[in-house]
């Protein structure tokens, strides 16, 4: 999988999330992508790197504390 591919996945579920607003505005729009990205990057990173924090954030480009923060935020340390 290429990253040209993640983007068109990207692309296409933020263009069927505003056929389904149906031209309602969207709110806080980027901070709900970053929730939605963010938690399955995460999950994925951590499992592959298992659940090494230094590695994970390292692969990141993160700063383990940052990494552990966002671990936390998403209730995923365990």
């Amino acid at each position: 999988m290429s990253k040209n591919h993640i983007e068109e996945c990207v692309r296409a579920s933020l263009e069927g999330y505003f056929k389904d607003l149906r031209g309602t505005e969207p709110d806080r729009l980027y901070n709900m992508m970053i929730r939605v990205v963010e938690r399955p990057l995460l999950e994925v990173v951590m499992r592959q790197a298992d659940d090494n924090q230094s590695r994970a954030a390292e692969w990141l480009g993160l700063n383990r504390n940052t990494l552990r923060k966002k671990l936390v935020e998403h209730k995923l340390l365990k």
